[in-house]
């Protein structure tokens, strides 16, 4: 069933944590493959996107490409890679997710593969400091959401081109998400316009910092919804999967110094290996199927979206943020992209 015609989740942090406790990872079933297929992974020099390219690559992915801001850091991990796997093409393409204009660049890049099967954008911040991108925009915000909708839009075509595909299979796009969204004070959702709300930085402190980032996940369960509407799964499967809380990723990096123990200590008992986090993506873009098109899956359930979606006003919310965002990327012809995307009667 999908996350949007399940009944909302209404319970605290502490409900999301004892459900996530209580659930049990599951790795890739026996016979899970990626050869043949080609893989981009946003952020794979680090953390879980780098654990996930090790993986595929142990699971026969025929093509990576690692992307990501900094070359050189990409290009170390490359080289443990294909030391690793002697037989996979491993390429570095630079990825600036703060840059509109990478993001064009790099989505022009992809258009001369032979094909791509599979993009897991994992790339995301967590800002403890407001900073601003160079679109004018709080990074998080811009990082987490602008942008992700922006590269998301323009791989679609790519995604879905069967005739430069080896495969005949729907291609995959996996947004990685995070069981925060579900709640998340989302306090921008009843602005007019909404998007510079976004970048209102007049109330910003730690518990805002914190907040934005589980709120910029809530929207990626607005990306997931719209686009599902937009393209049939039979051209590509868009999902959206959480990892969990998990030991050595960089998003608490910037944790104040009084927070630092209690965010080891949190990990220490709490959180899942990044093997297991991991394993969350293999889930989303090779187990599950066209069930879980337009879907949040969390703790390996499809699971409800922020249940502010599901009140009139919030339907409004999803709906004003998707015009604003779509005129925001207006440069990119978006909506020509996902017209030609638009499902078949």
């Amino acid at each position: 069933m999908a996350s949007i015609s399940l009944r909302p989740i209404t319970g605290g942090p502490v409900h999301h944590q004892w459900r996530a406790i209580r659930v049990k990872p599951r790795p890739p079933p026996k016979g899970t493959s990626f050869a043949g297929k080609t893989a981009v992974i946003t952020g794979a020099n680090a953390g879980l996107g780098e654990e996930c390219a090790s993986q595929m690559l142990e699971l026969n992915l025929s093509h990576l490409i690692i992307a990501v801001r900094r070359v050189n850091s990409g290009e170390e991990v490359a080289a443990t890679l294909k030391k690793a796997h002697p037989d996979a093409k491993i390429d570095v393409w630079a990825l600036d997710m703060l840059s509109y204009e990478s993001i064009q660049a790099f989505a022009e890049k992809c258009k001369t593969l032979p094909g791509l099967d599979i993009a897991i954008l994992n790339a995301g911040v967590n800002k403890l400091e407001p900073k601003f991108a160079s679109t004018g925009h709080e990074e998080t915000f811009q990082v987490n959401y602008l942008s992700t909708v922006l590269l998301a839009i323009l791989l679609l075509p790519i995604l879905s081109n069967k005739e430069h595909r080896k495969l005949q299979e729907p291609g995959r796009l996996a947004f990685i998400g995070s069981g925060l969204a579900n709640i998340a004070g989302f306090p921008e959702r009843n602005a007019v316009p909404i998007i510079p709300a976004f970048d209102d930085l007049s109330k910003w402190n730690v518990q805002f910092a914190m907040d934005r980032y589980s709120t910029t996940k809530a929207l990626l369960h607005v990306l997931t919804l719209k686009l599902s509407e937009i393209v049939s799964s039979d051209d590509v499967i868009i999902n959206n999967p959480d990892p969990g809380y998990t030991k050595g990723t960089q998003l608490l990096r910037e944790s104040p110094t009084l927070m630092k123990p209690i965010v080891s200590l949190s990990k220490a008992l709490l959180a899942r290996s990044l093997k297991e986090g991991m394993w969350a993506y293999i889930d989303a873009v090779s187990v599950r199927g066209k069930e879980s098109h337009g879907c949040f899956i969390c703790d390996w359930q499809i699971l409800p979206f922020h249940r502010v979606f599901y009140t009139t006003e919030g339907r409004k919310t999803a709906g004003r943020l998707w015009e604003e965002t779509l005129q925001e990327l207006s440069f990119a012809s978006v909506r020509d992209i996902l017209d030609s995307m638009q499902k078949k009667a």
